[in-house]
């Protein structure tokens, strides 16, 4: 066994991610608590869809269940549907067979245990960096990083939620990470390819970190030029272009795209069969928000479901809403809480200070750039939407490219020093408050939610 767990070797490898994935799921599950796992959510949607399937349909002949409230279903031609990419549902789909019903089988049980899979899969792409020497990184460093994703960011709330708006965050972080690892070297296409299409079948945004797979296939297709014929400064960009073009190996960087894109072509066609069914088009980016039964619907018809108009409050929510101390807290025998967090989500750098060592890199690279561009486009799409993530404890978006991000922290190889490890253990206590009282009742005066959603700030 000593052998086989030597360092380098792929047992050790996978046997640390067995215990990452094994200690971080027992985490979310304390934290999450009895309920979510011995019942089902009240916001089973997902099980509900699978349910659906099982019975020959697409819609939900009775209805929304009471026990839902009517919330986030979409009405469609006299019909009832769930609007939520489909992919997390058909991952539920045999278990939904096996409990009998969707009120049997604890969906939020189902995505703690597989919440564990995103910090896993995160070290494994960490390892294939400093393995590569890409990322002058330690084992232990990388171990850090899955742990620190895990704890310290928005994740770690998203976990233990379980419910369809979390569990979908859940299922893409483990697809990006996957995603990740087989869009490394290129090295295997289809798989990248098919990951990135359950992904975009799970969070739609997640399919704009494409350039990080077209980039690597590029570099790793394309031949060094002789030591002697490298140009030199002078060179213009045209020429470096033009040697470059001729340096591509072009019949396999053509497989590389196809085997690449068959798997999500193959989605487009699947969603756009789906919403044709249910909508009436053949749109496969159109999952069918805009019918959705919400207050704010008047706003998705006046203003579509992504636009410019969304972007400064989203800007607002992502970077700006920190903790405010409440008014009424007047000393130790109060049961009001010193400070509220309002339910839009507190800024992406409160909650993460981590990810201000991004914004200067020790090292760059053309894989960098690559990782860089992967995660601004999800990011970007993200804040051009209707919604601003709304209830939250944090900006629970940033789990769209959160493994992206560290991925960049990896690669630009600033020291975890003094002031990084502060900024962890900042991290990890904040997510750790959020993860163990959001959107349980007996914290409730811990946040202010105001249901008309145009409260941003603490009112004068």
């Amino acid at each position: 066994m000593a052998l086989r767990l030597s360092a380098d070797s792929p047992h050790r490898r996978w046997a640390i991610a067995l215990a990452l994935y094994v200690g971080c799921g027992t985490v979310f599950a304390v934290v999450a608590g009895s309920p979510r796992l011995t019942e089902h959510t009240h916001f089973n949607h997902y099980a509900l869809m699978a349910n659906a399937w099982l019975h020959g349909r697409l819609d939900l002949p009775g209805g929304p269940p009471a026990y839902s409230q009517n919330n986030d279903f979409a009405e469609f031609a006299g019909k009832t549907y769930i609007s939520f990419p489909p992919f997390p549902a058909l991952l539920m789909l045999p278990f939904v067979k096996l409990a009998g019903s969707p009120e049997n089988f604890q969906d939020g049980q189902f995505v703690i245990w597989l919440a564990g899979l995103g910090p896993a899969l995160l070290f494994l792409v960490l390892e294939k960096l400093r393995r590569s020497e890409q990322a002058r990184r330690s084992e232990r460093e990388n171990v850090m990083f899955a742990l620190l994703f895990a704890f310290g960011t928005v994740y770690f709330f998203t976990a233990v939620e379980g419910t369809v708006w979390f569990a979908a965050l859940v299922v893409g972080v483990a697809l990006q990470a996957a995603y990740v690892l087989f869009s490394l070297g290129a090295e295997r296409p289809a798989l990248a390819g098919l990951t990135l299409a359950c992904a975009y079948m799970t969070r739609p945004p997640m399919l704009l970190a494409a350039p990080l797979f077209a980039l690597e296939a590029l570099r790793v297709c394309t031949a060094d030029a002789p030591a002697d014929a490298r140009g030199s400064r002078e060179e213009t960009w045209a020429s470096r272009l033009s040697s470059m073009g001729r340096r591509i190996q072009r019949r396999e960087l053509t497989r590389k795209y196809v085997a690449f894109a068959i798997p999500i072509l193959a989605a487009f066609a699947v969603n756009s069969l789906l919403n044709h069914a249910r909508y009436r088009n053949f749109s496969p980016f159109d999952p069918g928000h805009e019918y959705l039964t919400v207050a704010w619907r008047a706003r998705m018809m006046k203003w579509g479901v992504l636009g410019y108009h969304y972007l400064s409050k989203n800007l607002g929510v992502m970077l700006t809403i920190l903790p405010w101390v409440s008014a009424h807290a007047r000393g130790p025998a109060t049961l009001e809480a010193p400070f509220q967090v309002n339910e839009h989500g507190l800024a992406l750098w409160f909650t993460t200070p981590l990810y201000f060592w991004l914004l200067h890199p020790r090292r760059t690279s053309a894989l960098s750039a690559a990782v860089l561009v992967s995660a601004l486009l999800p990011m970007a799409m993200d804040l051009l939407y209707q919604n601003s993530g709304w209830r939250q404890f944090g900006y629970r978006f940033s789990c769209d490219y959160a493994i992206l991000l560290f991925v960049l922290l990896a690669l630009g190889e600033r020291p975890m020093g003094a002031w990084f490890k502060l900024a962890a253990l900042w991290s990890v206590g904040w997510n750790l408050f959020g993860a163990v009282t959001f959107d349980k009742a007996a914290f409730d005066r811990f946040y202010f939610r105001e249901p008309s959603q145009t409260v941003l700030y603490q009112p004068d």
